[in-house]
């Protein structure tokens, strides 16, 4: 992210829902909105013209949905973050963006003082998820059906894991149960920045868009 503001693309298929979150957004000095869309194909060729820091991004639309859009624009090299607008928190299509790389969600009826605070932290790199809505989703995606078999998926996740150093093995297991990075420096001894560093070491050799993901993957593992 530049030093300027945060660029901010809004992907709603209702224009009364976009034109309200521009002008919430649009009085807050830190942010820019650089483009919007009606659905997931439209806003698939707005990301890839203003190249945003974050996307908010609405689930049920025509076309192509936020779900499609999401798994799509988290398979780019250095996509933006994804903030998935629901009506819903335990949505199921929620789950599966998270599962798919969004970074965390928001409820429609979200105040626009604490949407402003959730696009500065995925901005800065910072877990949105509280930990106890990271366990809830963690649980639900574990168990849902899945392709493969519980073994297979067992080898697979600890293969991954097997990339990491002993220390970003421990932050990855402690990420798995739900915990801050404040949670985790005080459980391993460590300070915030040097946690922040190794979550970020663990999101480039596992390929994790976010701590959902890594949650996943450890509980796969068998390790949580």
């Amino acid at each position: 992210m530049s030093d300027g503001p945060i660029r901010v693309v809004l992907v709603d298929d209702d224009p009364l829902v976009r034109a309200g979150l521009g002008l919430m957004l649009r009085g807050a000095p830190q942010l820019e909105i650089v483009g919007e869309a009606g659905d997931g194909a439209e806003a698939l060729e707005v990301i890839a013209r203003t190249r945003p820091d974050v996307v908010l991004m609405d689930i049920r639309m025509p076309r192509m949905d936020g779900l499609a859009a999401t798994e799509r624009i988290c398979r780019q090299p250095q996509p933006p973050h994804v903030i998935v607008l629901t009506t819903f928190d335990a949505d199921d299509y929620v789950v599966r963006a998270l599962a798919s790389g969004a970074t965390g969600f928001l409820l429609k009826d979200t105040s626009p003082p604490m949407i402003v605070e959730a696009i500065q932290k995925v901005a800065a790199g910072e877990p949105m998820l509280s930990p106890s809505v990271t366990a809830q989703l963690i649980r639900r995606i574990v168990d849902a059906p899945a392709s493969g078999t519980v073994a297979d998926r067992a080898r697979a996740a600890a293969s991954r894991l097997a990339q990491l150093s002993e220390r970003e093995r421990d932050v990855a297991v402690a990420v798995g149960r739900g915990r801050s990075n404040a949670e985790i420096g005080t459980e391993l001894y460590m300070s915030v920045a040097t946690v922040k560093a190794h979550v970020s070491h663990i999101f480039a050799k596992l390929g994790a868009a976010n701590r959902v993901q890594i949650a996943i993957c450890v509980h796969e593992a068998g390790l949580v």
